[in-house]
C-alpha cells in the first residue's frame, strides 16, 4: 500500500464541447485500430461510446496506476467483441497500454488481442468474447464483493465497498448462461451489480427482429432486477441519471436498457449487421468522421485537452487508493485479526498449519468413495482456509460438497419459511455455502468471476457428466489462469443404475485436452486428501477433482507407495522384484485398486508386474523426462492402461506396442458392479489383457 503523488492543471471551460470530443476520441481510436488491423468490430464502440464515457468519467472507481487495487470497482465488457472500446478507455485513462499497442490491435505479440484477455491486458478484469460469459462473471464479481464486505467490514471501516459494472449486447441477453445468472442474481438481490445494455437491435448476422421479440425488461423484472430505459444512447445526462438511480436501488441488481445504434454516425453502415464484425473500410471511416465532425487525419488522433481530461483518472484514482490505504491501516489497528486474515486472502496465501487437520484414512478393503472422502476433507480444512467458498448445482447431498456450519450465502430477507437443505443457521452474504440451483453453466461462469475478484478460492460441484454444461466457462478459467476448484463426482459407468445419461465416458479426456486445466482423478481416500492439498496450493490454474460414487478400497500404504506420489502426476504404486517388470499396468481413479488386485494374480503366475497410479496426466507430463522414463521405461513394451472412460490419449503412455482397456461406447443402466464387469473391468479380464499383451510382444 504505497502512497502515489500526482498533479494536474486541467481547466474545463466548455463541458458540452469537451464531452462530445471525448466521446468521439473513444469512437475513432477504436475505429482506426480496427481499420488498421483490417479486422474487428467497429459497430459497438461507435454506438456504446457515450454510455462508456458516462460510466468511466462519472462513476467508475479505479486507479490506472494500480489496476489491482483491491477496492476498485470492477468493469466487465461482456460484449467482448467490442474490445477496442475497452482498450481505448484503458489507454486514454492512463493504464499501461501505449498508443503503439493500440495500433497493434489484433497483431502477433500485442497486448490488445481480438477479445479482452485478463492475464494479458492491464485493467481487464475477466476474459470475455463468448457471449454471456461476462454476464455470469459479473454476477460472481458482485457476489465476491458482497461476501467479503459482510465478513470483514466493521462500522466506520468499510474496507470492501465497490460496485460491479458491465456493458452487455443483444447477444449476451440471448445466451442461456445469462438467463441462468440473471435469475440467481435477482434471487440474491445483488444491489451493487449494474449492467448497461447496449440495446442496438442488431446481432452479427441479422436484425434481432428475427430472433428476439420478448420483452427483455419484463423478463428481468420477473427475475427481480431493477430495470430502466434510456431511449437515446447519446444522452449522457440521461445515462448518468439512470446509473445513479441504479446505485440507489440497493436491494436489486440493475439493468439499464439503452437504445443505441450500431455503427453510429456511419452513413452507410449504421443500424446494419455489416457494422458488427467487419471494418468500415477506409472511405466509410473518412465519411463517418466527417459526419461526426472529426478530422480524417491524423489517424489515432487524441486532442491534447482530451488526453489530459481522461488522465484525470490517474489523479482521482491515486487519491482514492491513498484514502483507502489510510482507512485500511486504521482498520488494521482496530481489528488486527480480521485484517491479517483478509490480507492473506487478498494475497492468496494460506494460514500456517492449514492442512494439519486433514484426515488420514486407515487401510480398508471395503473403503469409501472418493466423493465421501472429499467431503470429510473439506470439513477438516475449511475453517483454516477462509477463502474457500462454493456450492453445487443442486447436488449437495450427492457430491458431499456442503461446508457444515459455514452458513448459506443468501440475502438476509430470504430467511424464514421452508429452508429444507439449508446447511447452517446464518442466512446472509457471509455464508460460505452457495446454492447455485440447477444452473451448471451459470455456476461455472460465476466461479470465474469470484476467482477473478480476488480474495476467494471458489469451488463448484456436480456430476462429471454434467460438466459438459460448464465446459465453455471451464475453458475460460484455464485461459485466464483462475484458481477455481471443480468437484466432479459420479465419475464413470461405475455409478450404476442411473444409466448412460449420467455415466460419463468422454468427459475426462475432453477436460484433459484443455490446456492448463489440472485434472486429478485420485485412486483412493488418501490420494483424494493429497489432491485437495495440491488444489489449494495451486495459484494460477483451475483444478478439476474427478471423484467416484462407488466405494473404493483404501490402500495400505505400508504395502504400497505413499500417496504423495500424486504430486508427480503418476508414480510407481507397487513394483516387481528385480531390475525391470515384464508388464506395467497403469490406471487412475477407481481402476487403481483393480490393477492392484490384478498385480497379485500376475505375481501368482510369476509375471513380474509394476503398477502405476496416474491421477493426473498434466502433472506427470510436467515432470523431468528422467522421472517419467523411470516410471514408464521405454524398454518395457508391455504396458496396459486401464480406465473406465474413453481410451483416447492413453497411447502416449503405453506406446505403440501397448494397449488400453477403456470404453468406446455409452454405458447402461444396471448396478455398478454388474456394469463394470460387463464392460471388462474385472480382475480376470485385466490379467487376460496383460497376458495377451505379453504374448503379442514376445517376439519383438
Amino acid at each position: 500500500m504505497t502512497t502515489i503523488t500526482t498533479k494536474s492543471n486541467l481547466h474545463i471551460t466548455d463541458k458540452a464541447k469537451l464531452e462530445k470530443s471525448a466521446i468521439n476520441t473513444i469512437r475513432f481510436l477504436s475505429v482506426d485500430a480496427v481499420q488498421r488491423a483490417n479486422s474487428g468490430h467497429p459497430g459497438l464502440p461507435l454506438g456504446a461510446a457515450p454510455m462508456a464515457y458516462a460510466l468511466w468519467t462519472g462513476f467508475l472507481k479505479h486507479n490506472p496506476v494500480n489496476p489491482k487495487w483491491f477496492d476498485r470497482d470492477r468493469f466487465v465488457l461482456s460484449a467482448g467483441h467490442g474490445s477496442m472500446l475497452l482498450y481505448s478507455l484503458l489507454h486514454l485513462t492512463g493504464y499501461d497500454i501505449t498508443m503503439d499497442q493500440i495500433k497493434q490491435f489484433r497483431q502477433l505479440g500485442s497486448i490488445t488481442p481480438g477479445h479482452p484477455e485478463r492475464i494479458l491486458v492491464p485493467g481487464v478484469e475477466v476474459t470475455t468474447g463468448p457471449l454471456g460469459q461476462g454476464f455470469g462473471n459479473g454476477v460472481g464479481l458482485a457476489m465476491a464483493e458482497a461476501h467479503l464486505a459482510e465478513r470483514y467490514n466493521r462500522s466506520g471501516f468499510e474496507v470492501i465497498n465497490h460496485y460491479t459494472y458491465g456493458i452487455l449486447s443483444d447477444g449476451d441477453i440471448m445466451e442461456g448462461v445469462s438467463s441462468e445468472s440473471a435469475s440467481l442474481a435477482g434471487h440474491l438481490k445483488l444491489g451493487k451489480l449494474i449492467y448497461l445494455y447496449d440495446n442496438n437491435h442488431i446481432s452479427l448476422s441479422a436484425s434481432t427482429e428475427l430472433t428476439l421479440s420478448e420483452a427483455v425488461d419484463k423478463r428481468f423484472e420477473a427475475y427481480g432486477w431493477h430495470v430502466q430505459r434510456v431511449e437515446d444512447g447519446n444522452d449522457v445526462e440521461a445515462i448518468s441519471k439512470a446509473i445513479e438511480k441504479a446505485r440507489q436501488a440497493t436491494g436489486y441488481p440493475s439493468l439499464i436498457m439503452i437504445r443505441t445504434h450500431i455503427g453510429y454516425g456511419s452513413p452507410n453502415k449504421q443500424d446494419t449487421y455489416s457494422a458488427h464484425g467487419s471494418p468500415l473500410g477506409e472511405e466509410e471511416v473518412r465519411i463517418t468522421k466527417e459526419n461526426l465532425g472529426w478530422p480524417a487525419e491524423p489517424l489515432f488522433y487524441v486532442p491534447e485537452d482530451i488526453g489530459e481530461f481522461f488522465r484525470q483518472a490517474i489523479v482521482t484514482g491515486c487519491d482514492l487508493e491513498n484514502e483507502w490505504n489510510k482507512k485500511y491501516l486504521d482498520y488494521k489497528k482496530h481489528y488486527p485479526d480480521e485484517s491479517a486474515e483478509l490480507m492473506r486472502m487478498m494475497e492468496d496465501e494460506r494460514e500456517p498449519g492449514w492442512d494439519e487437520n486433514i484426515p488420514r484414512f486407515e487401510p480398508d478393503s471395503k473403503g469409501t468413495s472418493t466423493r465421501k472422502a472429499s467431503g470429510k476433507i473439506m470439513q477438516a480444512i475449511y475453517k483454516k482456509v477462509p477463502a474457500l467458498i462454493g456450492g453445487s448445482g443442486d447436488l449437495n447431498p450427492s457430491t458431499y460438497s456442503a461446508l457444515d456450519g459455514a452458513g448459506d450465502f443468501q440475502h438476509p430477507s430470504r430467511a424464514g419459511g421452508d429452508m429444507q437443505g439449508s446447511t447452517g443457521e446464518n442466512w446472509n452474504y457471509a455464508g460460505r455455502n452457495i446454492f447455485f440451483g440447477v444452473r451448471e453453466h451459470a455456476m461455472a461462469a460465476i466461479l470465474n468471476g469470484m476467482a477473478a475478484h480476488g480474495g476467494l478460492v471458489p469451488y463448484g460441484a456436480t456430476f462429471l457428466s454434467f460438466s459438459d454444461y460448464m465446459k465453455p466457462s471451464i475453458r475460460l478459467a484455464a485461459l485466464s489462469k483462475l484458481h477455481v476448484i471443480y468437484i466432479f463426482t459420479h465419475d464413470s459407468i461405475g455409478l450404476g443404475e442411473d444409466g448412460p445419461t449420467h455415466q460419463p465416458v468422454e468427459q475426462i479426456v475432453s477436460m484433459r485436452a484443455i490446456p492448463d486445466l489440472m485434472v486429478i482423478r485420485p485412486g483412493d481416500a488418501n490420494e483424494t486428501a493429497e489432491a485437495w492439498k495440491f488444489a489449494l496450493e495451486v495459484r494460477d490454474k483451475p483444478v478439476a477433482l474427478i471423484l467416484s460414487r462407488q466405494d473404493l478400497p483404501v490402500l495400505d500404504r505400508c504395502q504400497y507407495a505413499s500417496e504423495d506420489g500424486l504430486r508427480r502426476g503418476g508414480y510407481i504404486l507397487s513394483d516387481a522384484p528385480g531390475a525391470l517388470p515384464e508388464v506395467i499396468l497403469i490406471a487412475s481413479g477407481s481402476e487403481v485398486s483393480l490393477i492392484a488386485d490384478a498385480q497379485k494374480k500376475l505375481f501368482e503366475k510369476n509375471i513380474p508386474t509394476r503398477i502405476v497410479s496416474m491421477p493426473s496426466w498434466k502433472i506427470f507430463d510436467d515432470q523431468p523426462v528422467g522421472y517419467r522414463e523411470a516410471v514408464l521405461p521405454p524398454s518395457v513394451l508391455n504396458k496396459l492402461a486401464v480406465e473406465a472412460g474413453s481410451p483416447l490419449g492413453w497411447c502416449r503412455y503405453v506406446g505403440e506396442h501397448g494397449d488400453v482397456l477403456g470404453i468406446d461406447r455409452f454405458g447402461t443402466s444396471a448396478p455398478g458392479p454388474a456394469v463394470l464387469k460387463e464392460y471388462g473391468f474385472s480382475v480376470d479380464n485385466v490379467v487376460d489383457k496383460a497376458l495377451e499383451l505379453i504374448e503379442k510382444n514376445s517376439h519383438k
